[in-house]
């Protein structure tokens, strides 16, 4: 439902550029705290996450486990969006206080921001413009009907073959639904493992369970040259050694249907001026300090554009960090991404927060590990992929005393989306790792996963006990 275009204020005190995640919580946020708030998006409000990202993904990961077919399966992604996406759309934030104009803007001087032909005079800014799919520079590649996450969710019929360039987050996600969907999947990554990221062991079980489902991986490889092969999206992509450290990588060629790009993200700046608002950016993101505020006095930057995590709930937080910084004197917040988790809803899921065990190396951390094999809730669901690792950190004065403070959690399972959130409150509060293990968890439930590590750090338990943390290649 669209509300009628509000009267536009010339001057407001925060002007918020950008619709999605981070520039909806900055609007709110100012809102809440009496400001004039102006919000600018060109095109609908909610953003990446909600039309081409998090939403219709998983949308399809879910219709793809229930054994949907394709058909079913992109109809399920798609009203997914529209029923969330009418939770935010212009008269719902109408009712919220919040006025939104539709149009481009553009800076054309630090205290001035052009709106479709109208000069604004904010005295404050949030830029929340988001990220776009970055396509790598391989020769051929811009001759093909590739897909990115802002087409692929289009297709009506379920392709042949696909090949998917990436092994991140979103290649991986999109690779392991599209194969539940009846489709044959190569994935190409130019580092050694999938989800080169995150924990090793992580990567690790992905890639045993990808095998298991016949989802073709070729890590350590990279695409030399891509070149069409019927002029409607099929390819044929010829493969190189990796870089550093990628082993003995495949060379040859693989061939698919359709090419879908997964190679990473690029911040959304284009034609927004910056330069002449004195906004740094480097390698297409805006450049911020810890507060989330730009090189240019009065502009902040939140989200994806800010290229600190590119997640949508890190967005929501940065968009209402930056709009309390943008309108406050006092103090100013801090953005903490080291508290921010990860989920990456493969299945297993795979989700992190905190410290890697490698990063816990040098500072004297502990690591409990608790394999899924041994969760009585993994067992009876038949589902024993993955694990636990909770990584302790030494307290000032203090060392493990308590089992130290948790500092770092890793959590591959099915319900590790739902898991890590536990993990995450003990490090917001700096919790001693014992009181997880005091705490009592319903059994049998997943969560007693956490419980068993956490226990390791003062007992021996199923015959593990936490050791020290390992620089990596040497974990185990």
């Amino acid at each position: 439902m669209a509300a009628p275009t509000p009267p536009i204020d010339r001057a407001p005190d925060l002007l918020v550029i950008g619709g999605g995640a981070a520039g909806l919580a900055a609007a709110r946020a100012g809102v809440r705290r009496g400001a004039s708030t102006l919000l600018v998006q060109q095109g609908r409000l909610g953003g990446d996450c909600t039309f081409t990202g998090c939403v219709p993904s998983k949308a399809l990961i879910e219709a793809a486990a229930r054994g949907a077919g394709f058909t079913m399966a992109m109809t399920a992604a798609r009203a997914a969006v529209e029923t969330i996406a009418a939770a935010e759309d212009d008269a719902v934030l109408a009712g919220e206080g919040v006025p939104v104009v539709h149009g481009w803007a553009s800076f054309r001087g630090p205290r001035e921001v052009d709106v479709d032909g109208i000069a604004i005079r904010p005295r404050r800014v949030v830029v929340a413009t988001g990220s776009r799919p970055a396509i790598p520079s391989v020769p051929g590649l811009d001759g093909i009907d590739h897909l990115t996450n802002e087409t692929v969710f289009d297709l009506d019929a379920a392709p042949a073959s696909l090949v998917v360039l990436g092994g991140g987050a979103a290649g991986c996600e999109l690779a392991q639904a599209f194969a539940r969907l009846g489709v044959g999947v190569t994935v190409v990554e130019a580092l050694p493992r999938l989800l080169a990221g995150g924990e090793p062991e992580a990567s690790e079980v992905v890639r045993a369970v990808f095998d298991r489902e016949g989802i073709d991986v070729r890590a350590g490889a990279t695409v030399e040259a891509a070149e069409p092969v019927d002029g409607k999206g099929a390819a044929r992509l010829r493969l190189g050694a990796g870089g550093a450290g990628s082993g003995a990588a495949p060379v040859g060629a693989v061939e698919g249907e359709r090419v879908l790009v997964a190679a990473g993200r690029t911040g959304s700046t284009d034609g927004l001026g910056l330069e002449a608002a004195g906004v740094a950016t480097e390698r297409g993101f805006v450049v911020t300090d810890e507060t989330l505020a730009t090189s240019a006095d009065g502009i902040w930057a939140a989200g994806d554009v800010a290229g600190k995590v590119q997640l949508t709930h890190a967005a929501d937080e940065m968009g209402r960090i930056a709009a309390g910084n943008a309108l406050s004197r006092l103090r100013k917040r801090r953005f903490r991404a080291q508290n921010i988790p990860s989920v990456i809803f493969t299945a297993p899921e795979v989700a992190h927060v905190g410290l890697s065990e490698a990063e816990a190396a040098a500072h004297g951390g502990r690591v409990a590990y608790v394999p899924m094999t041994e969760v009585d809730r993994a067992v009876a669901a038949g589902q024993t992929d993955g694990f636990v690792k909770l990584v302790a950190g030494p307290r000032p004065g203090l060392g493990h005393l308590g089992g130290g403070r948790l500092v770092g959690a890793t959590v591959v399972a099915a319900r590790g989306g739902e898991l890590i959130a536990e993990a995450t409150l003990a490090l917001r509060t700096g919790m001693f790792a014992g009181r997880l293990a005091q705490t009592v968890h319903a059994y049998p439930t997943w969560s007693t996963a956490m419980q068993q590590a956490a226990a390791q750090f003062f007992v021996e338990v199923a015959g593990r006990r936490a050791r020290p943390a390992l620089p990596e290649g040497e974990g185990g």
